[in-house]
């Protein structure tokens, strides 16, 4: 099974693009949305349930806004940060099955951007980064089988940044937001990208402007960690640049986790 996670900056502009997207990749049986802007009341739930879906969302007007689309009716399912009062739309957990036959646990998070260093927006980051952590490490404990997946917002050192030296200790960059992302992988979790070679300046994320994408002037602020017991299971892990190349398309693009059932021994 392939697990997905995009954040399609607007649903109601990408929805076409995320319909033909699972089209083309069948195999994905969990794809994780984050910024979908969108208010319960006008997801576009039939349009996915004619696609052949199950669909949990979670979000509200013009900011925001996180979706799990599976075959699998997911179970479980826990809308924020349990104990974090916090009025964004940004997690969204559901318990599925995973190859093995074991319950796989999925959250799909929209990490707060912080804005820039020094401000109440980064300040608000850093406490909804030490709420997760707390709440993922009782988590892990409930569900050894765990995903981890979204806009992280944070990269995790100078290969995930296309300028390094000019972007150092600017948002997404910051010794403070590495180490809290550190601080995640020190619970059991692992960047299932890197647990695969990847071809060099490998980006998730490029700005509409000066032409990023053409100059692969990017990001990797999109990850997907797996957690311990689940790491045996994971066989590949990639970026999908294509649905960058769309017109119109989001300024994200989609990472894909392969997992499959271990061969016997």
């Amino acid at each position: 099974m392939q697990i997905a996670t995009w954040n399609v900056n607007s649903l109601n502009v990408r929805l076409p693009q995320v319909l033909d997207w699972l089209a083309a990749n069948p195999e994905v049986e969990i794809l994780a949305l984050q910024e979908t802007k969108l208010t319960d009341d006008k997801f576009p739930l039939q349009a996915i349930a004619d696609a052949g879906y199950h669909c949990e969302f979670f979000g509200q007007k013009t900011y925001n806004g996180v979706a799990l689309i599976s075959r699998e009716k997911p179970q479980d399912v826990v809308r924020n940060i349990p104990g974090m009062d916090c009025d964004m739309a940004r997690v969204l957990s559901g318990s599925y099955t995973a190859p093995n036959g074991q319950p796989l646990r999925v959250v799909n998070a929209y990490f707060p951007n912080g804005q820039a260093p020094g401000t109440d927006k980064f300040a608000y980051k850093m406490r909804w980064l030490e709420a997760m952590q707390t709440w993922l490490r009782a988590e892990l404990q409930r569900f050894p089988q765990l995903v981890l997946l979204g806009d992280y917002n944070i990269t995790f050192d100078d290969l995930d940044v296309w300028d390094p030296e000019g972007l150092r200790e600017t948002i997404h960059c910051t010794t403070e937001e590495r180490t809290h992302l550190q601080v995640l992988i020190g619970l059991g979790l692992h960047d299932s990208l890197r647990l695969f070679p990847q071809p060099e300046k490998a980006y998730s994320w490029w700005d509409y402007r000066n032409f990023a994408f053409r100059r692969n002037n990017g990001m990797r602020i999109d990850h997907i960690l797996v957690s311990d017991a689940l790491k045996p299971l994971a066989s590949a892990c990639v970026i999908d640049k294509e649905p960058r190349r769309n017109e119109r398309p989001s300024d994200h693009t989609p990472v894909v986790l392969t997992l499959a059932t271990p061969p016997s021994t």
